[in-house]
C-alpha cells in the first residue's frame, strides 16, 4: 500500500510543534538549505523518516521520503556551528522552539545535534511540510536513549 504524502501548514506555535515531531530524526544535507531574501522565504529540503508509518503497525517497513520545508515573511535567518561551505555535511534535526520576540516577532530555531542552529525571525508563523514523490526502504530506525 502507497503512503500518502504528507503536507501540513502551519499557522500557529501548535500547529509548529507538530511540524517539528514530524521532522523528528530527519537529516538535511547543507546544500539543501537556502536563504530567499528577496523573497523572504527560507527553504530546507530533508529526509524525513516517516515515523507515522511505524506507529501504525509493527509490520510495516521503516521508511524515509523528501519533504520541503518552508518558512514565509522571513525577517532574518542566522545560523549557529553550521559551515555554509562545507555543503556534503549532514545535520541531525532535533526540533523546532519558538519564541515571541520583544518587537513581537516569531523566533524560530530549528535545532540540531551538535548544538547546530538555524534561527528564524519572521512576522507571523508561516510554514508548510512538503512530502516530495516516493518514500523509500530504510534499514536504520532513529533510536533515543531514555533518562
Amino acid at each position: 500500500m502507497k503512503p500518502k504524502n504528507l503536507k501540513l501548514i502551519a499557522k500557529t506555535e501548535e500547529d509548529l510543534r507538530v511540524v517539528s515531531a514530524h521532522l523528528q530524526d530527519s537529516i538535511v544535507n547543507v546544500a539543501d538549505i537556502a536563504s530567499l531574501k528577496k523573497n523572504n522565504i527560507f527553504l530546507m529540503q530533508l529526509n524525513r523518516f516517516m515515523w507515522e508509518d511505524v506507529e501504525k503497525g509493527v509490520f510495516r517497513k521503516n521508511k524515509r521520503i523528501r519533504t520541503v520545508l518552508k518558512f514565509e515573511n522571513v525577517l532574518q535567518v542566522v545560523s549557529k556551528n553550521i559551515n555554509q561551505q562545507i555543503k556534503d555535511k549532514f545535520l541531525d534535526f532535533l526540533a523546532i522552539e519558538t519564541n515571541i520576540t520583544p518587537d513581537n516577532n516569531y523566533e524560530m530555531k530549528i535545532i540540531f545535534a551538535g548544538d547546530s542552529i538555524i534561527r528564524i525571525i519572521s512576522e507571523v508563523i508561516e510554514v508548510t511540510l512538503d512530502d516530495q514523490g516516493e518514500a523509500w526502504d530504510t534499514k536504520n530506525k532513529p533510536k533515543h536513549k531514555t533518562i
